[in-house]
């Protein structure tokens, strides 16, 4: 029996793309998405994110994946290094589409999130919390979370991006 389509998932991309590369591995985001979809019932998937325009290529696959985009400017050090924080962006979204799911999922192991985290388990609206990496989120979402704490460090055989192999055409033989 499938799950009925009511809870939203809010996603700080950043902090997942590190947390999975730290455990040594690429995420494939379509392969997420479905997975969000199959066990959490996740309508809408808010995938928070720095815009950067040369990667429009990459927003324009997540979208078809099903992930709503919500950006913020970045900053751009005099060192190359960029800096888009989307804390405050997803705060925001899951309070203003607070009445409009079930329940909320967190994919974050950032302590940032600590209020919205007690904030949605006091009011009954927190499925779980999502962190990345087992080895390396905030005592703060354990504290808040409790027992609604999850790892992705497990998923790797499940949600690992595989470059797609080219089969070789008439001309490569």
């Amino acid at each position: 029996m499938k799950k009925p389509l009511e809870n939203y998932a809010f996603i700080d991309s950043q902090n997942l793309n590190l947390g999975i590369q730290e455990l040594g591995w690429n995420l494939d985001f379509k392969k997420f998405r479905i997975y969000l979809r199959e066990k959490y019932g996740v309508e809408k998937a808010f995938l928070f994110l720095g815009f950067i325009p040369e990667n429009q290529n990459l927003y324009t696959s997540l979208q078809s994946y099903g992930f709503i985009l919500v950006f913020k400017p970045i900053l751009e050090y005099a060192d190359g290094r960029v800096k888009g924080n989307c804390d405050a962006e997803l705060v925001l979204h899951a309070m203003i589409e607070f009445p409009n799911y079930k329940k909320a999922i967190i994919v974050s192991g950032d302590g940032d999130f600590y209020c919205l985290v007690r904030y949605l388990r006091e009011k009954r609206k927190l499925f779980c919390v999502i962190a990345p990496n087992q080895f390396r989120y905030s005592a703060l979402l354990k504290k808040s979370a409790g027992k609604l704490l999850a790892f992705m460090n497990d998923l790797r055989r499940k949600l690992q991006y595989n470059k797609k192999k080219r089969t070789p055409s008439r001309r490569d033989r």
